[in-house]
């Protein structure tokens, strides 16, 4: 029996923020690749290495984690006013799909210097040395970043002395504008999707707990440590390793999202693992992080454990940054309780990394909050790029 050659695809490696992707060029897909479908889907699952049983991504790209099994589709902007279209696929690790229902707030750091090294951002906004203004069309939520990208000498600039806890080099730092992050009101509702800063959520056989629902960056579901068992402070094999603890954040997750109106039926769920978040707050207290450093309580506002895929992240999702900053900033919510209460522009949070600092402007408007932007600061590196190999089969 004969089989056919690989197919090559162009493809870079790139680490944004605490994420790591594999970042394509639309055109660069093989032509039946190049609009939403099976094919797509199936070349992406290839790559990354899934639907694997063993959960290791051996034969892939992906690193076995969701912080890793990342997929980045660009290109030139249809957009007025945007540079660069971007897509986030997160492609499931042992399950046979790829999630387009939310986007990726790290990798959102890579994309501006992407689209600059490939051709996506017309040469005449690039300068030789300084700051290249990037806008970015997110296209899982249909909303505008603004990426700033250092430059020098014409090439974009990479190495730096900015730390983000969470990576272990200092690289250049990339800030990152998020506009108008709350949703507008089409799926799931506005961005309180209830009309309230605190919820009552019950699930079956768990219990009844305070939520905080909202879509900002992306949704997400706030919780109360104390009030699931916790103290804030915990890092990933506290819960990681624990399979009755995971079972039940899914399951609480899944109700969730049914009072946020993102499903309709509990068992949807399991499709939609991307979204929404779940997190837990708590007041500072003095930890040491997954590093060995020491996070005393007066370095953080507040402290914020999230789940991604169904596993506690290892630092915190960018987008879940931005849900952080936006519930800091409205008075009575979860998040802005655990911070102290009051009207704030920015938090300082611990996660089990580190600290990270997210800034959002919150105005109250004809009885409504609404968010205009959202600040974050990030870094962003080129690991490898080439080609990335699929079985010929996969195209079929």
């Amino acid at each position: 029996m004969r089989f056919a050659p690989q197919v090559k695809i162009p493809a870079t490696y790139m680490r944004g923020g605490t994420s790591k992707g594999v970042f394509f060029k639309l055109d660069d897909l093989p032509a039946a690749a190049q609009l939403p479908g099976k094919i797509r889907d199936q070349i992406l699952l290839r790559v990354i290495g899934s639907p694997d049983p063993y959960a290791k991504q051996i034969d892939g790209m992906g690193g076995a984690s969701s912080s890793t099994s990342k997929t980045v589709i660009l290109a030139k902007s249809t957009q007025p006013d945007h540079d660069v279209d971007y897509l986030f696929g997160q492609v499931s690790i042992d399950q046979p799909f790829v999630d387009w229902s939310g986007n990726c707030g790290n990798l959102t750091a890579a994309v501006g210097a992407f689209a600059i090294s490939n051709g996506l951002v017309d040469a005449s906004k690039i300068p030789e040395n300084g700051i290249c203004t990037v806008r970015i069309w997110q296209k899982n939520i249909e909303k505008t970043i603004i990426a700033h990208v250092p430059m020098a000498h014409g090439q974009v600039q990479e190495t730096g002395d900015f730390e983000l806890d969470g990576v272990t080099f200092p690289a250049a730092e990339v800030q990152i504008e998020f506009l108008d992050p709350a949703d507008d009101g089409e799926e799931g509702g506005a961005m309180f999707p209830t009309g309230n800063v605190v919820d009552t959520l019950h699930v079956p056989d768990i219990g009844t707990f305070q939520a905080t629902f909202i879509n900002a960056g992306i949704p997400t579901i706030f919780l109360n440590a104390e009030e699931i068992g916790y103290i804030g402070t915990e890092l990933q094999d506290a819960i990681n390793g624990d399979a009755q603890a995971l079972a039940r954040f899914e399951t609480i997750r899944a109700y969730g999202a049914k009072q946020m109106g993102l499903i309709q039926e509990i068992a949807e769920a399991e499709k939609r693992q991307h979204t929404p978040k779940i997190a837990f707050v708590s007041a500072p207290k003095s930890y040491v992080s997954s590093s060995g450093k020491q996070i005393q309580a007066e370095d953080t506002d507040l402290l914020v454990r999230a789940l991604s895929m169904g596993k506690l992240h290892h630092a915190m999702m960018g987008t879940a940054a931005v849900a952080i900053g936006t519930a800091a900033a409205i008075p009575g919510t979860l998040v802005n309780l655990a911070a102290g209460g009051g009207e704030r522009e920015a938090v300082r949070f611990g996660h089990p990394s580190g600290t990270l600092r997210v800034g959002a402007q919150a105005l109250h408007e004809n009885g409504q909050w609404q968010v205009k932007k959202a600040l974050m600061s990030r870094s962003a590196r080129v690991l490898m790029e080439g080609w990335v190999r699929v079985p010929a089969e996969t195209l079929e």
